[in-house]
C-alpha cells in the first residue's frame, strides 16, 4: 500500500454566488444581482487536498478551522475529500465569496481573520506526518507555514521525501531542501523583489535563496518554468490543451492547486521533478479547459445537491463510479437535456447501457437548459427529470450540472465510455479533450426515429416547431 499524500496549510470556505442583473441600482451606477444560487467548495489548502484526490486516493490534510458557522459548512465539505486533521486556529474561519453574473465575476468579498496559533502540534499531527510519502505545504499567508515545531519537522522529512510547497507572499519562506516550490509569476517577482528580470533569473535567485531543489513559476497557459541543478527550461501547456483553457471566460481559480497537488501526487509515485512538472502542467490545462475550481462546488443547502440517487439508494453518481471502477467493471455516462422522454431518448439510454456496467446520466439543470434552449424551456424540472430517469432500469445514477457542457463533471466521474447520439460529432464535443484526456473513449449512438422534444412540445402548445429540432 502507499503511503499518503499529506497536505499541510491554510483552508478557507470559497463560494460563489451566481445571479443575473438587468438593472442599475438607483443610488449609485452598479448593477443589481439578483442571487438564484450559491455554490460552496472548500479553498486554500482544502482545495489543494480535493484536486489531490484525482491523482491519489489517499490523502490527509493537516489545516486549522474555526468552531463558527463557516467552519461549520467548510468542516463538511472537508470531510467528504480527506482525513482532516486539526491544528488550533485563532479568530473566524476565512471565507472568499465571489459574486458572479453569466459566469464572470463583478466583486469578491473576504471575510473572517483567522490566523493559526503557534502552538505545539499534538500527536495525531506527528502521526500522520511520520507516515507520510510525500508532503506539500500549501500556504495562504494565515500562518500555519510559521510554526516552529511543524518547520522543524518538515525540514526532518525533507531530508526522507519528497516536500513541495506552494508559497504565499504573506507566508513563512519555504524551508531548505523542499524538493520543488511552486510559485505562480506574480508571487515569484514579489517574494524575489524583481519586477523587471527574465523569469527564468527570478526563478534561479528563488533557488538560492531558499536552499530548495527546484522552483517552478508557473506562468498559465504558457505551461511552467523550472529551474533546477542550475538549468532552467520552459514546460509547455500541449496544444490541444492550450487551445481548450486558453479562452478569454476560463476560470483559472484553482489552477495553482491543481498544478502543485498533481505535482505533489507525482513525486510520491517515484517521478523526477522534470517528469512532475510537466505532469502538473497537463493537469492544470486539462483543470482549467473542464472549468477550473467551479466543478467541486456543491449547491446549497444540501450536499451533495446536485447528485440524484435511486429510490432507496444513498449512492451518488460518484459512488457508483468508485463501485463500478473497483470491481474492475466499465462505468459509461451519456448526458442531456432530457426534457419530456421521448422513444429516441430511451432508446439511447438502452444502447448506451449495453456497453457497460453502469450507466450514469449528466443531465442539464433547469438553469442550464434555459441558457440553452430558451425561456420556456425546460418543461419538466430538473428534479422530476431525474427521478424520472432513475426509474428507467437502463440508468443507475444521475447527476446534474449547471454549466452548458459536463466537462467539470466528467473530470470527477471520469467515465470509461462516454455517449452521445449520432447527431453530434465527438472531435468538436466542448467535453471531448477532458474524455480523452483521463484515457475515455467517445460514442456516438445512431439516433432512433425522429423524435424532438421541441417539436413534441410544440405539438402539444398547437405552434409551428422551428424548422431545427432540439
Amino acid at each position: 500500500m502507499r503511503a499518503p499524500l499529506v497536505i499541510v496549510g491554510d483552508s478557507l470556505l470559497d463560494v460563489d454566488l451566481d445571479g443575473h442583473a438587468d438593472r442599475l441600482c438607483p443610488d449609485a451606477p452598479v448593477p443589481v444581482v439578483n442571487v438564484d444560487d450559491e455554490w460552496l467548495r472548500p479553498g486554500g489548502a482544502g482545495l489543494a487536498a480535493a484536486l489531490a484526490t484525482r491523482s491519489t486516493p489517499d490523502v490527509a490534510l493537516v489545516t486549522a478551522i474555526a468552531d463558527d458557522e463557516t467552519g461549520g459548512r467548510l468542516a463538511r465539505l472537508l470531510g467528504e475529500v480527506a482525513e482532516v486533521v486539526p491544528v488550533p486556529l485563532a479568530g473566524g474561519t476565512v471565507c472568499k465569496c465571489r459574486v458572479r453574473v453569466g459566469g464572470q465575476s463583478l466583486l469578491r468579498m473576504d471575510s473572517g481573520d483567522g490566523h493559526v496559533e503557534r502552538a505545539p502540534l499534538d500527536a495525531r499531527v506527528h502521526r500522520v506526518l511520520d507516515a507520510a510519502g510525500a508532503v506539500l505545504v500549501s500556504d495562504y499567508g494565515r500562518g500555519i507555514t510559521a510554526n516552529p515545531e511543524l518547520r522543524e519537522r518538515l525540514t526532518e522529512l525533507a531530508r526522507h521525501i519528497p516536500v513541495v510547497w506552494d508559497p504565499h507572499p504573506a507566508g513563512a519562506a519555504p524551508i531548505p531542501g523542499t524538493r520543488l516550490v511552486t510559485p505562480n509569476e506574480a508571487e515569484a517577482r514579489r517574494l524575489s523583489e524583481d519586477t523587471s528580470g527574465s523569469v527564468a533569473d527570478v526563478a534561479a535567485r528563488l533557488r538560492r535563496t531558499w536552499r530548495c531543489d527546484g522552483v517552478a513559476v508557473t506562468l498559465g497557459a504558457d505551461g511552467a518554468l523550472l529551474a533546477a541543478a542550475g538549468t532552467t527550461q520552459t514546460i509547455p501547456v500541449s496544444a490541444g490543451a492550450r487551445e481548450r483553457a486558453g479562452g478569454a471566460h476560463a476560470d483559472t481559480c484553482g489552477a495553482g492547486d491543481r498544478f502543485a497537488s498533481a505535482a505533489a501526487a507525482a513525486l510520491l509515485t517515484g517521478a523526477g521533478t522534470e517528469s512532475a512538472v510537466t505532469t502538473a502542467v497537463d493537469s492544470a490545462a486539462r483543470f482549467v479547459a473542464a472549468g477550473g475550481a467551479t466543478g467541486l462546488s456543491l449547491k446549497t443547502p444540501d450536499l451533495p445537491a446536485q447528485q440524484a440517487t435511486s429510490p432507496g439508494s444513498a449512492e451518488s453518481a460518484f459512488d457508483v463510479a468508485e463501485r463500478v471502477r473497483r470491481d474492475g467493471g466499465t462505468v459509461v455516462a451519456t448526458g442531456g437535456c432530457f426534457d419530456l422522454l421521448h422513444p429516441g431518448h430511451v432508446r439511447l439510454l438502452e444502447r448506451a447501457r449495453e456497453l457497460g456496467d453502469a450507466l450514469i446520466v449528466c443531465l442539464n439543470s433547469d438553469r442550464s437548459v434555459r441558457r440553452l434552449k430558451g425561456d420556456g424551456r425546460p418543461i419538466v424540472t430538473e428534479r422530476d427529470r431525474a427521478w424520472l430517469l432513475l426509474a428507467m432500469a437502463a440508468v443507475d445514477a444521475v447527476v446534474i450540472f449547471d454549466e452548458p457542457a459536463p466537462a467539470a463533471v466528467l473530470d470527477g466521474l471520469r467515465p470509461d465510455v462516454w455517449v452521445k447520439g449520432g447527431d453530434y460529432d465527438p472531435d468538436t464535443l466542448p467535453e471531448a479533450a477532458v474524455v480523452r484526456g483521463y484515457g475515455g473513449r467517445i460514442e456516438a449512438l445512431p439516433l432512433v426515429g425522429d423524435y424532438s422534444t421541441t417539436r413534441l412540445a410544440a405539438t402539444a402548445a398547437g405552434t409551428q416547431p422551428p424548422q431545427e429540432a432540439t
